[in-house]
């Protein structure tokens, strides 16, 4: 939480100085209590004692004070608020290695399926393409908010040699921006979510997509898909088939997008809900003052009808 104005919070100092002088009164109550020596009498004088009780509406009045004041100071958070448009990229890695069965039944078809679960999951006003990538990339679906469409496309992936992760990096910002530039200056934000179970071999590197995607200010989110113990078989012999995490993890920090891991489709179908969640979503500040001046008025009126059931005022 932040403060909009935060110099007035300044009047904190003057409700201190009101808490300090309700203490000092009430130990000056209890100095002259004690000197009043003749303790038959003064039970007589005041026989029903209200203890802690006249506390309480000082302490709320205090306290609706201290809310006040943190509203006055026009105190700020951070909002989650869902994106009215966004443009989604989905870079899916088709290379050979992807039909590892380490990941049941194998990584191609545990990715088409999570692939589909994240497109439910997104607003349906949100237009999403496809880009597949092995030895090159191709933009399979470009952008559209016909889901059955992309849906198609994920359901007809093919596998190939060879990984060329920079090309779908490459390939997926240049149909965001054909397709943003039917909108000029109103483009709607976009994002590439990328999917690799390999290193890069094939094409421009990932360091050259990370800075295009810089330049052209869109995020990459990268999954490293597949387990250490992934293999394949080339003519009967076994090829291990590791994922490059700190490749992939780099490319999404440098554009700032997110990096995920996944070793089985369960975890893939989460780490897609959450981009999902990330993706739908913007942050924005917004003063959030009516809290503090909505309790602050409780605690008013918290203060003047203890103040009235047991003093019979209000103070």
């Amino acid at each position: 939480m932040t403060f909009l104005s935060p110099e007035r919070l300044f009047l904190a100092v003057v409700l201190a100085g009101l808490a300090a002088a309700y203490v000092a009164m009430q130990l000056r109550r209890g100095r002259y209590a004690a000197r009043f020596t003749n303790l038959a009498l003064l039970e007589k004088v005041a026989p029903l004692r209200p203890g802690w009780r006249r506390h309480v509406p000082a302490a709320a009045f205090l306290l609706m004070m201290g809310l006040f004041t943190v509203g006055f100071a026009r105190p700020a958070a951070d909002v989650r608020v869902p994106r009215e448009q966004a443009t989604v990229m989905l870079a899916v890695d088709v290379s050979s290695s992807m039909e590892a069965e380490d990941v049941e039944p194998d990584r191609l078809t545990a990715a088409q399926r999570a692939a589909r679960a994240f497109l439910d999951g997104l607003p349906g006003r949100f237009n999403v393409g496809l880009v597949a990538f092995a030895g090159s990339a191709s933009v399979t679906v470009p952008p559209t908010t016909d889901r059955r469409a992309v849906r198609s496309g994920v359901d007809g992936l093919t596998l190939g040699p060879r990984t060329a992760i920079g090309e779908g990096v490459f390939a997926s910002l240049q149909a965001i921006s054909d397709f943003g530039a039917q909108f000029g200056e109103e483009a709607p934000p976009a994002h590439v979510v990328l999917l690799s179970d390999g290193t890069n071999t094939a094409g421009r590197t990932p360091e050259e997509a990370a800075q295009r995607a810089v330049q052209a200010g869109v995020p990459v989110s990268t999954i490293a898909y597949g387990t250490a113990e992934g293999v394949i078989y080339q003519n009967g012999t076994p090829l291990p088939v590791p994922v490059d995490g700190p490749a992939l993890e780099r490319l999404a920090q440098q554009t700032g997008g997110g990096f995920y891991e996944a070793a089985s489709g369960d975890e893939l179908r989460q780490v897609y809900a959450d981009i999902g969640s990330a993706v739908g979503y913007r942050v924005e500040q917004r003063e959030i003052w009516a809290w503090f001046v909505g309790a602050g008025l409780v605690a008013a009126c918290v203060a003047a009808l203890t103040s009235l059931l047991w003093f019979s005022r209000i103070p």
